[in-house]
């Protein structure tokens, strides 16, 4: 590590005048070209504070800590770290990571390990949006809930999560403009995700709002979201002679299961079928053929939101009470929606 001293015996001068300089002190107190020396000769070896030596004098480390519930081993979610990150370091402050790995008996371990680094505020990530119990914290320390909300609403803590019903009613908004009418939609049967019930409301909505009445027998239940979990609600809707025109599905493995029968039966993408999906996941909705048109989770501008209002708390920035917020779920068109198919394809049996 590059100290004080390093940079002092490189410039020929002594600590205190490098130590004034680099903490913006140095006006008046130490001659104009010493001080660009001194800030260029610190560039060139790469100095960098040590941020727990100053917290030991301020008692601010400019520390976050993150516990991730395995949001780090989640490809699309890991932008919710890369949000932070990034405003973290904007401000500077260092995001420490802890991922439990799904794991709730390590959460007590995880968030000591973070105390005991002298974090100032915690950002609580779940792997998706659902009710988190939050762990035991100092009581003035701030805590933010990313992609989640707590489950006693009562607790001081803020939250973010993604606009699931907005995002919902886009996608299916969307194809009732293409023309469709018979639209299913493929929601999970899993009570633990918040958002079963939130996108339903979306769907359901936006054909309320253009007349439509939501068919029961156009709405399915996948036991999960996955590729093969999708398959099996798929040929169930589109083996019949009355099958939908189009279909919204909770997720882009389902939508992809979708892809997978409809190719078996003959249909076609999207002039026999037009599908979207949920996630925006990549290597799934970017790499199938035709591209899949999809809803994106704002996994990115959720982990920008949380670091910020974290480092507001602790400027006494923001609101004395929680403070949550929903993210926009913008639909990303591409190219798995037409207008229906006026002579429809038969699916083969």
């Amino acid at each position: 590590m590059v100290t004080l001293k390093d940079i002092a015996a490189h410039v020929g001068v002594s600590i205190s005048a490098v130590s004034l300089v680099l903490n913006d002190r140095g006006e008046g107190r130490v001659r104009p070209d010493v001080a660009v020396r001194i800030r260029t000769v610190a560039d060139e070896l790469g100095y960098a504070p040590n941020l727990l030596a100053r917290g030991l004098k301020t008692n601010q480390s400019h520390i976050i800590g993150l516990l991730s519930d395995q949001v780090a081993s989640v490809p699309f979610a890991g932008q919710m770290l890369g949000g932070a990150q990034v405003s973290a370091a904007e401000e500077d402050f260092l995001l420490i990571v802890v991922d439990t790995a799904g794991n709730r008996d390590l959460d007590g371990t995880a968030v000591k390990t973070l105390l005991q680094r002298n974090i100032e505020a915690l950002i609580v990530a779940t792997d998706f949006h659902r009710e988190v119990d939050l762990p035991m914290t100092p009581r003035a320390m701030p805590v933010v809930v990313l992609d989640g909300l707590p489950r006693d609403r009562s607790a001081v803590a803020d939250w973010v999560i993604p606009d699931e019903t907005g995002g919902a009613y886009a996608a299916t908004t969307h194809l009732i403009l293409a023309g469709h009418r018979r639209i299913a939609f493929c929601n999970v049967e899993d009570e633990r995700f918040v958002a079963r019930t939130l996108r339903r409301a979306g769907y359901e909505a936006a054909l309320s709002a253009a007349g439509l009445t939501p068919d029961p027998a156009l709405i399915v239940d996948a036991s999960d979201p996955s590729t093969a979990a999708g398959r099996v609600q798929a040929r169930r809707l589109l083996s019949t002679h009355d099958r939908p025109t189009a279909v919204f599905c909770f997720s882009d493995q389902i939508a992809f299961g979708f892809y997978q029968v409809a190719q078996e039966l003959g249909l076609r993408i999207p002039d026999d079928l037009s599908i979207i999906g949920f996630d925006d996941q990549p290597f799934i909705a970017d790499s199938l053929l035709p591209g899949l048109t999809t809803v994106r989770l704002p996994h990115r501008d959720m982990g920008t939101w949380a670091a910020r209002q974290a480092i507001a708390r602790l400027r006494g920035d923001a609101p004395s009470g929680p403070v949550s917020t929903q993210m926009p779920c913008p639909l990303v068109e591409r190219a798995s929606v037409a207008p229906p198919n006026p002579e429809g394809g038969t699916p083969r049996t």
